[in-house]
């Protein structure tokens, strides 16, 4: 039944269930991911490999044996199409950037791409893959991968907008975007995201959410937006609406299940085949269905137990802790980190927010949870986690700036552990945080995505290089899962 919520204006707005929001749409098109690899077969143009810009690193919980990059150099994109896999992941980590650089490392990340390809005759594709609950930066960073297409000679038909998270809670349907909170699900600029002190915003319905993003550049009435029963039911109406889109126009599809996304997939293969082409602003599962892949069942104990070393050396010997870090401030990653507090016995060390952002007190606060976690690694595994007051700033780039000085102190501790000892494993909680620490506190440069700790979230990655060789790297988003999520996967790496 229908409930009553107050929002946090403290009005009441009425709430639907997955099941009455989908009761008057037809069910769930019977598209399997063996028929999104036939449609590629099938294809009279090779599939192109696909580029996925991930503003976090959290886009990987959703995909299975890809290779990742968190450099983007020529060499590293090199690297990654010698793996001849469908999609390469690269972690720009621009959500957490002002748009000036975002820009920028977009510019750059595009441009040595293109120059690897063109080297081995391989056709790329482009996507931004960003946060299902509309945080990043839109329109910014489609229109410049466009911009640095079109100095190739290259036009962009149509981007293609598509949040939908569905292992989530995270749908759209009738227009409008969904994120489950607790069994409901409310419109999302109805939640704590569309509160964010950076990329906030003040509507639920994609094609309006475009306008408010673009300035009313784009308008609403020029977004496409195909209804659940065209992508459920009318796949040549579909395809249509996609061979239709040119110079840039958006296209926001309905989307409500991983069947959806496969029937949307069928219908971009056969209009790119046929010479359009896309640009993609997608949640985490897209790449997945697009490029023909299942949904991996968690990985297992003896599958963590795999990718571990355990051998370590003189000057960093192997200790029986793992490092859980924590740095997301969402409310749902406080439930969690309450419930692993409160099941499993880890060692509890704070990083203080205030502390950390004022030069005068930085180092003797680091260097002495540093040496803090060293002893008590060698006991049992540990959580570091920032101090849980959300400190934020004047305007949205003081916030920023803070939370890069923050997210700079949490890799600075977590660097100066590992290059002393090899924790069991290392899980990172929150999207700017887990890829801070892949990059500059386990200085990870090339991994392999292996799997999901959970269904459909919660990654798996093996470093190929850096500190963390022979360590497991979960990458844990701030914002998915239940309150016993992180404690299921910390006990999974405890066996």
């Amino acid at each position: 039944m229908l409930r009553a919520y107050a929002n946090g204006d403290g009005k009441e707005i009425v709430v639907p269930t997955y099941e009455e929001l989908l009761a008057l749409y037809p069910p769930s098109p019977s598209v399997t991911a063996d028929d999104v690899r036939t449609a590629i077969k099938a294809r009279q143009h090779p599939d192109p490999v696909f580029i996925v810009l991930d503003d976090d690193p959290t886009g990987t919980q959703s995909v299975t044996d890809l290779p990742v990059l968190m450099a983007w150099d020529v060499e590293d994109f090199q690297w990654a199409l010698a793996e001849q896999a469908p999609a390469i992941y690269v972690m720009t980590n621009s959500r957490s950037l002002d748009p000036h650089e975002a820009r920028r490392i977009t510019i750059e990340a595009v441009t040595n791409a293109l120059s690897a390809a063109q080297d081995l005759d391989i056709t790329l594709a482009f996507a931004t893959r960003s946060d299902s609950t509309l945080r990043g930066h839109f329109p910014l960073e489609p229109d410049t991968i466009a911009e640095v297409l079109a100095s190739c000679g290259q036009d962009v038909d149509g981007v293609v907008l598509v949040p939908a998270f569905p292992e989530a809670g995270r749908i759209t349907v009738g227009g409008t975007h969904y994120a489950r909170i607790g069994e409901d699900y409310l419109p999302v600029s109805q939640t704590e995201f569309a509160q964010d002190a950076t990329f906030g915003y003040r509507t639920s319905r994609l094609s309006e959410w475009v306008e408010e993003k673009t300035k009313a550049t784009v308008t609403a009435n020029t977004v496409s937006t195909p209804s659940l029963t065209d992508v459920r039911t009318d796949p040549e109406r579909l395809a249509s609406d996609l061979s239709a889109l040119s110079d840039r126009q958006v296209i926001a599809p309905d989307i409500a299940s991983e069947e959806d996304l496969r029937a949307l997939s069928l219908a971009l293969i056969r209009t790119e085949d046929q010479g359009q082409h896309f640009i993609y602003r997608v949640g985490p599962p897209f790449m997945r269905t697009r490029i023909g892949q299942e949904p991996r069942t968690p990985l297992t104990s003896q599958d963590v137990m795999r990718i571990r070393d355990t051998s370590g050396t003189p000057q960093r010997p192997a200790v029986p802790g793992g490092l859980v870090v924590v740095g997301s401030h969402v409310a749902l990653t406080t439930s969690q980190l309450d419930d692993l507090r409160s099941h499993v016995e880890l060692a509890r060390f704070e990083i203080d927010v205030a502390t950390v952002i004022d030069p005068g007190t930085r180092e003797k606060h680091i260097q002495a949870v540093v040496s803090e976690v060293v002893a008590a690694l060698r006991q049992g595994s540990v959580i570091i986690n920032t101090s849980r007051r959300l400190v934020v700033g004047v305007g949205a780039d003081e916030s920023l700036d803070i939370s890069r000085r923050v997210s700079d102190a949490v890799v600075e501790t977590v660097h100066r552990i590992v290059e002393q000892v090899v924790p069991r494993f290392v899980v990172a909680k929150g999207g700017i945080t887990s890829s801070d620490v892949a990059a500059r506190g386990l200085d990870i440069r090339h991994a392999r995505c292996i799997g999901p700790m959970l269904p459909g979230i919660v990654s798996l990655w093996a470093a190929q290089d850096g500190l963390a060789q022979g360590v497991p790297y979960i990458v844990f988003p701030g914002n998915v899962g239940t309150s016993t999520s992180l404690t299921e996967v910390v006990r999974t790496l405890e066996r």
